[in-house]
């Protein structure tokens, strides 16, 4: 099979094809001929060995999927062979071939396009996680989703409707915001050109917003905990603009401000079974037509570097998707 391998910590471009035996099963996983990864910002960090998990070298990046059964291992009896799939692979996902743990994947709902549903399972599992389960958020709080044009902001902006809160998107250009707008945000900030802490005065009349989902980090972290109502809720969901915020804890003490962190694919481990509920409301809400996952664009494997380079220069818009069997 091919796949593409990291021999070597550095930046996406180092990243290569290899022609590859197929991934020998073990007991309770599932070997699956990959139809569509999704690309997230942790397969480029892994990459540079700037994540929080570092695998040892060689590996093969990509954490999602959706493909069929190709073979299943002992013990597994919930799947069967040519069945399609979703699911959470951690790694080994940009190949033509994958192992995944049987826990950490499901029956594919019938009529989804595979793009579809790999682009699917780590940003809307990232966004239910956070404002569910850490947040608590509450219909008729004010959520603040900063990166609101991605993946998991994207993600999170639909899923914060479908609760019934009024969502504020921030985001770096019009462009990007009008795509906010599209998939249900209430209100818009362009931090390009706008003060984030005094348009969240504006739009809150002074109240301040009870959750922040923060996947940026960085010079918006602290106006955006400044802006925050009593008792708020802080999410740190990641860095996506490469720098870690120092924030003056004084401001929680204030506040009453919790600050929470997210990691999503650590709690699936921890907590398959919420997990399974929280796909269960996810996958209402996406037949419901609540959730609108927005694919901008499919890469070949081939293109894998080129999809990680766009990912890290601010060029995607929603999520984009690696198609291995091109």
């Amino acid at each position: 099979m091919r796949a593409i391998v990291c021999t070597q910590w550095g930046p996406p471009e180092d990243l290569a094809v290899q022609t590859l035996p197929s991934p020998a099963l073990g007991p309770g996983q599932v070997r699956v001929k990959v139809q569509a990864a999704g690309v997230n910002f942790p397969d480029l960090l892994i990459v540079q060995k700037k994540y929080q998990l570092q695998p040892p070298l060689p590996f093969t990046p990509g954490a999602e999927l959706a493909g069929v059964v190709e073979a299943v291992g002992e013990g597994v009896t919930h799947l069967q062979v040519g069945q399609a799939v979703v699911g959470f692979s951690g790694l080994g996902a940009f190949a033509e071939e994958a192992l995944v743990p049987a826990n950490q994947l499901m029956p594919l709902p019938p009529g989804l396009d595979p793009a579809l549903a790999a682009s699917f399972t780590l940003a809307y599992g990232t966004s239910w996680h956070a404002l569910r389960d850490r947040g608590a958020l509450q219909p008729g709080e004010t959520l603040l989703v900063l990166g609101a044009a991605g993946g998991v902001g994207l993600a999170a902006v639909e899923i914060a409707k479908a609760i019934g809160a009024k969502v504020i998107a921030a985001a770096s250009s019009d462009e990007k915001l009008a795509v906010c707008t599209a998939h249900g945000a209430d209100a818009v900030i362009n931090t390009s050109t706008e003060n984030l802490r005094d348009r969240l005065k504006v739009l809150t009349e002074g109240r301040g917003v009870d959750v922040v989902y923060d996947a940026v980090g960085g010079a918006l972290a602290e106006p955006a905990l400044r802006g925050m109502a009593w008792r708020g809720r802080y999410l740190v969901v990641g860095f996506a603009s490469g720098e870690i915020p120092a924030l003056p804890f004084n401001l929680l003490l204030l506040k009453g401000t919790s600050l929470v962190g997210v990691f999503w694919g650590e709690w699936l481990k921890r907590e398959p079974q919420a997990w399974g509920a929280g796909l269960k409301e996810l996958m209402g809400w996406l037949r419901g037509g609540q959730l609108r996952p927005l694919v901008s664009r499919r890469y070949a494997l081939a293109e894998t570097p080129q999809a990680l380079r766009d990912l890290a220069e601010r060029r995607v818009v929603g999520k984009v998707v690696i198609e291995p069997q091109r």
